[in-house]
């Protein structure tokens, strides 16, 4: 299938409709108050009863973060300045600096899939030659960065405490819109944060807050995760690189039941997303529906994602992304012929 057509064709599906974006952030935020008042009753009784509801507390954060998410691409609404604040208060509640974060995403969107660009919005992905190329330590160091519980615990955590609070990024620059943004963010954070403690307490609210955006953040990074690296991705050098068919291509469309796709803000048919980054979420489904053919390109159940968490280094030769294992027996299977 030809991808360079596509961005043109699904122009159409771009605008947003107001009341329907305005629903949708009403159908996020009262369950996650809810389930936040919930959650205080319940510690009153015993810590150990939060996490249950934490879990769906933690989903809808990660859906405020997609709402976040589109109103970085112009997406949610049609007033640049109502996406703009609209993306910042959503960014105090997901711990997520909206400025900052809006302009390493969109470099995100301008490089997925080439390998020179790697680095910036992505999970670090080495080449085989690369890896082989390292110390001892230096493939210790890769391993356990690509191990699953530094990719989807420790590193959420990392990412959203610590990380989100300096654009460490923007350190050199002269840029101050990041560190604007951020210390606004920080500063929001701040303030909802001690309203809370006042509230309920210091040892209740933390218990609450880091179990609720431990979830929140492993959800986040699977999804991210999933959504480049699988197989059949694609990845080029610079050369031969081609943002229409990086897009289509190099992006999966993980395919999860529709309650799923709800709470998930349809992030997963994200080959569309990346074609057209302009459509709303709500609309991505009428994609598929009105272009059948896209559906199957990339297509990821929830059974075959679990398998992604093997792929850990690109194969130039292969041109796929293969496991740690895959390459040992091809090191091992080379050896035994010499």
């Amino acid at each position: 299938m030809d991808s360079h057509p596509w961005p043109k064709i699904l122009l159409r599906y771009r605008d947003p409709t107001l009341w329907r974006s305005i629903a949708e952030i009403a159908m996020t935020l009262a369950p996650l108050i809810l389930l936040w008042v919930a959650m205080v009753l319940v510690a009153r009784f015993s810590l150990w009863l939060v996490l249950p509801l934490a879990v769906p507390a933690g989903i809808f954060v990660a859906r405020i973060f997609m709402i976040q998410h589109d109103c970085s691409h112009g997406a949610f609404f049609r007033a640049r300045l109502a996406n703009a604040w609209v993306g910042r208060v959503a960014g105090v509640l997901t711990m997520t600096p909206y400025d900052y974060w809006r302009r390493t995403h969109a470099i995100h969107h301008a490089t997925s899939g080439n390998l020179d660009q790697r680095g910036l919005g992505d999970v670090d992905t080495l080449t085989v030659k690369e890896y082989l190329a390292r110390s001892w330590w230096g493939r210790l160091g890769y391993r356990l960065y690509r191990h699953p519980a530094v990719l989807f615990g420790l590193g959420p955590a990392y990412l959203f405490f610590l990380q989100h609070r300096l654009p460490i990024g923007y350190l050199r620059s002269r840029e101050w819109g990041p560190w604007v943004s951020t210390m606004a963010t920080n500063l929001g954070i701040a303030a909802w944060a001690g309203g809370l403690i006042w509230l309920i307490g210091l040892r209740d609210f933390l218990m609450i807050q880091i179990s609720v955006m431990l979830i929140a953040g492993a959800i986040g990074v699977w999804l991210f995760y999933v959504q480049h690296q699988f197989d059949p991705t694609r990845w080029e050098h610079t050369e031969q690189w081609d943002q229409s068919d990086a897009a289509m291509f190099g992006s999966s469309h993980y395919a999860l039941p529709r309650p799923l796709g709800w709470l998930t803000a349809n992030i997963g048919i994200h080959h569309v997303h990346h074609l057209c980054s302009r459509i709303p979420f709500y609309r991505l489904p009428e994609v598929l529906r009105n272009h059948p053919e896209l559906a199957g390109v990339g297509r990821l159940t929830i059974w075959k994602s679990f398998a992604c968490v093997r792929l850990t280094l690109w194969d130039e030769a292969k041109r796929k992304l293969v496991s740690f294992e895959a390459l040992r027996r091809d090191r091992r299977n080379i050896s035994a012929k010499k």
